[in-house]
């Protein structure tokens, strides 16, 4: 784990830490009827990963969603960088430079694993550019190998390595990563954990939601815990074996 706090600390250098990504104040979400978030408060800064724990139900996909204009009705104030976003319909979110991979993935099976690679345009923030196709096959091997498979041809933790692959492509650089370790092999888990690390240390900033504790503990700088649509818990690094006992009681890790 010190290998892990190292890079973090020298990416928050790097990056300017200090300067917010994400600010959410008061948030409140419908799906329909249905009142999902209660006020969620939350804060980013440029070049960290936090990860929102819960357990299933909480809230924390819904957060995700509402970030990106998914949900029915919101209200509150969610602002990325300088800009508040709460209005704005989801294409315009992503312009400003928001990725979301969600827990589905979506890959088209019709197409060829690099086809879903080149499919989406770029969305960056000004002068922002995303990674070329040889700095993703650098980090992700696999897809180099498999680059002219078929969508349904890949594996579960190949494809989940497209769908994050894609948003890299974008020019994104505030990615909202659902559950993308959930039912993968465990080699495949360490792989994106090396890429999470990577990522932090070129300066991006990373939402996490996650169930596998194991997987998010040593990325994180940050954690919020999510209850019933609400945060119940908010901690970081440093307290994290403090907060053993809390966590274990929340979400029985």
């Amino acid at each position: 784990m010190s290998t892990v706090t190292e890079q973090r600390g020298e990416s928050q250098a790097a990056s300017g830490e200090g300067e917010s990504a994400l600010e959410i104040a008061g948030l409140q979400a419908w799906y329909g009827e249905s009142h999902i978030l209660h006020g969620v408060d939350l804060s980013v800064k440029r070049g960290e990963v936090v990860t929102l724990l819960g357990r299933n139900g909480a809230g924390r996909t819904t957060t995700l969603r509402a970030i990106m204009g998914l949900t029915g009705r919101r209200t509150g104030s969610i602002r990325i960088g300088a800009r508040e976003t709460i209005q704005m319909p989801t294409y315009r979110i992503a312009h400003c430079g928001v990725g979301y991979c969600p827990e589905e993935r979506g890959i088209f099976a019709s197409l060829s694993c690099e086809e879903n690679l080149l499919l989406p345009p770029a969305i960056g923030v000004k002068g922002a550019q995303g990674m070329s196709i040889d700095e993703i096959y650098t980090l992700f091997p696999n897809l180099a190998e498999r680059r002219h498979s078929q969508g349904t041809r890949l594996s579960g933790g190949e494809q989940q390595m497209l769908a994050v692959a894609r948003i890299l492509r974008t020019g994104a650089n505030l990615l909202l990563l659902d559950e993308i370790s959930e039912g993968l092999a465990p080699v495949i888990v360490q792989t994106l954990a090396r890429m999470i690390v990577t990522l932090k240390s070129r300066g991006y900033t990373i939402v996490m939601v996650e169930q596998n504790f194991r997987f998010a503990a040593p990325l994180a700088d940050r954690f919020y815990v999510m209850e019933h649509g609400r945060i119940v818990e908010r901690f970081g690094i440093a307290e994290l074996e403090g907060k053993m006992p809390v966590l274990h009681d929340l979400l029985g890790v």
